[in-house]
C-alpha cells in the first residue's frame, strides 16, 4: 500500500537519509503501512528499514536508518491518519445525527466510527465496521485504550438496538481484548424499554467481568430531539427512571464492593433531581468525554484557581449562558466571584432547535440565545463556554458565529472554557481586563 509523502521535517533522520516530499512509503521492516498505527509502531525502533517509490520515474529505493528508539522519522502525509475516516455501518435507533434537522453544514452530518480515533481521540466506536482481519490487527498492534459503544451486552438487544448485523458479536470482541490484555472504556446509551432493568444489570454483570482490561463504564441517558419524524418511537429517561438507574448502580457497586468502575453521568443525575456525586467519588475522571464527573473537575479547578483572582477596582457585571439542566449549579458555582467585584448572571437557554427535551449546554445554538434573550442582558459582556461552538472555533451549531451573535445582541461576546474552571478563571480575568 502506498502513502505519499507531503513533506519531510527539517533535520529529521528521514531528510538527513535523503527522503524527499513526493515520494510513496511502500514499506517499512518488511510490513504494509496501512494508516497511521502501523506507521508509529513500526518506526518505534533503532534500525527501521524503509523501501520507498521515488516521484520520478517510480524508481523503488531502499533506505536504511538509524535514530533514537523514540525519535520521530520525520515523514508527513496527505492525511493524519494515513486514510480515509471510516463512517458508521449503524442504523442505532437513539443516533443523535439522525434527529438533526436539515439544511445545516454538511460535516454535522457525518457518522464517523473509527477504532484509529478512539486510540488517538478517545472517540467511542462499536466495532462493528471491522473485520475479523481488522480486529486482529488491532490485537498485534496493542492497541489500548480503545472506547467502546457497547449499550448492552445482550447480542439480541444489542442488534436491535444497533441494527446492524455485526452488533450481536461484541462480548466475543470485549473478551478477545480482555485476554489480550488491552484496556478498553465503555459507554452505554440507556434507552428506556430496551437495555435498562435486567438488561443494564446483565451488561454490567458481563462488563464487570473482563475487568481490569475493562477500566471503566458510564451510563448517560438517551438523547432525544423534536425532529425524529420516521424513526423510531423512543421513551425519554425520565426522573423516575433516571433515579432507578442511578440506585442500581449503586447496588451493583455495593454488591461487588466497589467505588468506581460504573458510573451515571452528570446529566443522569441532573434528570433525577438528585445531588452530583462528591469530586471524590467520581473516580479518576475516565469518563469526562460522558460528562461525568464535569461539573465536580470545573468546580475543583474554579475555586483553586479563584484564590488567585486579582479583583477589579470596581464591580464588573457580565451574562453567561448554558443549557437549563445546569444552569442553576453554575449560577450556585458564579455567585463565589461577587466578593471579587464580578457578578455574573447566568441564563439558561430553552432548546428550541433541537427540542425543549435538550438541556444540555453544547447543543446551544445561536438563534435561540437571540430569541429568548436579546434585550434582555445588563452586563458589560456576555460569556459562553466554548462547547457551544465548533472545535477551535467560533461556529455555532445553527451556523452563526460569535460575531454575528455580538451584532445581534449588542454586546460583546466572548468563549471561556467549559471543561477546567482553572482555565475559566483565567478566561474571566483576561475578560475584566479588556473591558
Amino acid at each position: 500500500m502506498k502513502q505519499r509523502i507531503a513533506s519531510v521535517d527539517v533535520g529529521s533522520p528521514a531528510e538527513r537519509s535523503g527522503i524527499n516530499s513526493g515520494w510513496s512509503l511502500l514499506s517499512i521492516n518488511g510490513s504494509p503501512v496501512y494508516d497511521v498505527i502501523d506507521y508509529e509502531q513500526l518506526t518505534t525502533s533503532e534500525l527501521i528499514i524503509l523501501m520507498l517509490e521515488t516521484e520520478k520515474g517510480g524508481e523503488v529505493v531502499e533506505k536504511r536508518i538509524r535514530k533514537e528508539l523514540y525519535e520521530p522519522l520525520g515523514l508527513n502525509f496527505e492525511s493524519s491518519l494515513m486514510s480515509p475516516v471510516r463512517q458508521c455501518a449503524n442504523h442505532c435507533i437513539f443516533c443523535f445525527i439522525d434527529q438533526m434537522p436539515h439544511g445545516n453544514r454538511k460535516t454535522l452530518y457525518f457518522k464517523d466510527d473509527d477504532w484509529r480515533l478512539s486510540l488517538i481521540m478517545g472517540n467511542y466506536v462499536t466495532l462493528t465496521n471491522v473485520s475479523d482481519a481488522e480486529f486482529e490487527r488491532i490485537i498485534k498492534r496493542r492497541v489500548s485504550p480503545l472506547y467502546v459503544s457497547v449499550h448492552a451486552t445482550d447480542g439480541a438487544v444489542r442488534k436491535a438496538m444497533m441494527r446492524s448485523r455485526n452488533a450481536d458479536n461484541i462480548m466475543s470482541r470485549l473478551t478477545a481484548l480482555h485476554v489480550a490484555g488491552l484496556a478498553f472504556h465503555c459507554q452505554i446509551v440507556l434507552c428506556p424499554g430496551f437495555n435498562n432493568g435486567e438488561i443494564l444489570e446483565r451488561t454490567l454483570e458481563d462488563l464487570f467481568s473482563l475487568r481490569p482490561e475493562c477500566v471503566s463504564v458510564a451510563v448517560v441517558p438517551v438523547g432525544l430531539t423534536c425532529h425524529r419524524e420516521g424513526l423510531i418511537e423512543l421513551r425519554p429517561v425520565t426522573a423516575d427512571i433516571a433515579n432507578s438507574v442511578i440506585s442500581q448502580i449503586n447496588a451493583f457497586r455495593q454488591r461487588h464492593g466497589i467505588q468506581g468502575f460504573v458510573y451515571a453521568s452528570d446529566e443522569m443525575y441532573l434528570c433525577a433531581g438528585v445531588d452530583l456525586p462528591s469530586y471524590e467519588e467520581c473516580g479518576e475522571f475516565e469518563q469526562i468525554e460522558n460528562g461525568v464527573g464535569l461539573f465536580r473537575k470545573f468546580e475543583q479547578g474554579f475555586m483553586e484557581a479563584l484564590q488567585e483572582l486579582e479583583p477589579p477596582q470596581n464591580l464588573i457585571r457580565l451574562d453567561s449562558v448554558s443549557g437549563v439542566s445546569i444552569a442553576p449549579l453554575m449560577q450556585k458555582l458564579f455567585d463565589w466571584l461577587l466578593s471579587y467585584n464580578i457578578e455574573i448572571t447566568v441564563h439558561a437557554v430553552r432548546n428550541d432547535f433541537f427540542g425543549h427535551s435538550v438541556t444540555v449546554s453544547g447543543l446551544t445554538t445561536a438563534r435561540d440565545i437571540i430569541s429568548q434573550f436579546t434585550g434582555k442582558m445588563n452586563g458589560k459582556a456576555l460569556i459562553l463556554p466554548h462547547t457551544m461552538l465548533r472545535e477551535n472555533d467560533v461556529v455555532f451549531l445553527d451556523g452563526m458565529t460569535m460575531d454575528q451573535l455580538s451584532e445581534e445582541l449588542k454586546l460583546p461576546v466572548y468563549k471561556v472554557s467549559a471543561d477546567d474552571g482553572y482555565d475559566f478563571i483565567y478566561d474571566i480575568a483576561d475578560i475584566v481586563e479588556r473591558i
